[in-house]
């Protein structure tokens, strides 16, 4: 047996709105990225400006100390900058003569001794350019900054100051950046995220209002549009607002529509009840004066299958009409007679009346061990399984195999199936079979030629007006091969004795 899925619920509103929400994180991360760009932009122009400002200074250094160095031995008796007071820990001094670096070349210790070059360093010392413009080098004893002037007496003065300091003030500078991008970060994520938020609220009401209205049963019957976007969310003033106040006029428009739509679809059913209700008089009459004329006339052959004729189209009509009275009455919500039915005895009683009907059809019966009681109105459950078994008939060949099941669900309800194993109904005209004056007669490959009957296409409609008015669904699964009409029905419990 196939599933019933009856008409799908909207689940519970979560807590967020995903449509929105995505917007929300889209500005955040906007702002977010916007930030870093920024952020690092003056980064980099903070860092450049602190280096180019540093190793200016380091180079105004190197030359204030380069100045004035007398030549080797010293025969003019002035002293040397190389054995100057108050040189900073760390430089370097050195004197480049016939392409050998002196002896008394070395790095200035925290001890004001000098600390000898290595040889590496020697070979690096004599390699440099001797036009005065300061270079940057690796020595052991870490990074330098580098100026060797060639003097008037023919040798090669190379000063040269650290570089650590000028590093760890731009790596300070570089933390210092980070750092501030990084609670810069956290606090336009906060604050962001708390604008936007109060920003985005009236496009969450638009939304939540649209997914109600979605969810609205508009197709049919009397609609009560009363959702509208809150004023708040509806001044025309704003942007989001202007949306909101298009919005609820063209809620408004609808609700009209709805309202008219409402309105002409009661005087049709008013009217047809009415006519139907005025058709029983004169149909009656005919019947009646069918019988009259068919026990006291004497009439040809060709007279008695007219007469015949008459009498099967007027009591045609009349079941038409009973029909439509029925349709009009369930369209009203009149309370149905509901008592204890007992399905499975209903389901045999049908049957059987089917079966003396269509003898050329198979007709099998899968019924539980145990009665199966639901409450409702025996006539119209009657009418129900009557009609079902009778599409079943009248648009399938002999020979088809109709099989009519009654079982109890696992959430208590009761089911009841009517399977065939005809030609099946086109799949362009399942959604439209329970629609009124649908007809089936042409819907199944197999009903030509197989004496098929006509339909007034009201049959199926019925059907799903009763099973709506007992608090149950019904629902079609066909293929060529297989069809079948599932009614489920609350459940009454067990039959009393």
């Amino acid at each position: 047996m196939s599933s019933l899925s009856g008409v799908p619920r909207p689940a519970g509103r979560s807590w967020f709105n995903p449509s929105t929400w995505h917007l929300r994180t889209r500005l955040i991360l906007l702002s977010m990225a916007l930030l870093v760009a920024i952020s690092s932009a003056i980064g980099v122009v903070s860092y450049a400006s602190m280096d180019v400002v540093l190793t200016n200074q380091l180079d105004a250094q190197l030359k204030l100390a380069s100045r004035g160095r007398p030549p080797e031995g010293n025969p003019s008796g002035r002293p040397d900058p190389l054995d100057a007071r108050g040189q900073s820990v760390g430089t370097l001094n050195a004197r480049v003569v016939g392409g050998q670096v002196s002896r008394e070349a070395g790095f200035l210790s925290s001890d004001a001794t000098r600390t000898a070059l290595t040889a590496r360093d020697a070979a690096t010392l004599q390699a440099l350019p001797h036009d005065g413009m300061p270079v940057d080098r690796e020595l052991s004893n870490g990074d330098y900054r580098l100026m060797a002037t060639e003097t008037p007496y023919g040798d090669v003065v190379i000063t040269g100051l650290p570089l650590a300091t000028k590093q760890s003030t731009e790596a300070s500078l570089v933390l210092t950046m980070v750092l501030v991008s990084l609670g810069g970060l956290v606090l336009i994520g906060l604050a962001g995220t708390a604008l936007i938020r109060r920003t985005m609220r009236p496009l969450e009401q638009l939304s939540d209002v649209a997914t109600k209205v979605s969810k609205l049963p508009l197709d049919a019957g009397e609609v009560a549009l009363a959702v509208r976007v809150p004023p708040s969310a509806a001044h025309p003033t704003t942007e989001v607002g202007s949306v909101g106040h298009a919005l609820n006029l063209m809620l408004d428009n609808v609700s009209s529509a709805l309202e008219a739509r409402q309105r002409s679809e009661t005087k049709v059913r008013q009217f047809v009840a009415d006519a139907s209700h005025e058709l029983r008089t004169p149909l009656t009459a005919i019947r009646g004066y069918t019988e009259l004329m068919r026990m006291t006339e004497p009439l040809t052959e060709d007279g008695q299958k007219s007469l015949g004729r008459v009498q099967s189209q007027s009591e045609r009509m009349t079941a038409l009409v009973e029909d439509l009275l029925l349709l009009a009455r369930l369209d009203e919500g009149k309370a149905t007679e509901a008592t204890d039915v007992d399905l499975t005895q209903l389901v045999v009683e049908t049957v059987s009346d089917e079966k003396v009907m269509a003898p050329d059809h198979t007709w099998q019966l899968q019924l539980p061990d145990e009665p199966v009681t639901v409450r409702g109105d025996t006539t119209q459950l009657h009418q129900v399984l009557a009609n079902l078994l009778s599409n079943a008939r009248k648009h399938t060949p002999a020979g088809t195999t109709v099989t009519t099941g009654v079982m109890r669900s696992a959430d208590g309800s009761v089911v009841v199936t009517v399977t065939d194993d005809g030609p099946g109904i086109p799949a362009e005209f399942q959604g439209s079979i329970f629609s009124r004056f649908t007809r089936a007669d042409a819907a199944r490959s197999g009903s030509e030629g197989s004496g098929s009957e006509g339909s007034s296409g009201l049959g199926l409609s019925i059907v799903e007006s009763i099973v709506m008015a007992h608090g149950g669904t019904v629902e079609l699964v066909s293929r060529p091969g297989r069809t079948e009409f599932a009614v489920r029905l609350p459940a009454a419990g067990p039959a009393q004795p």
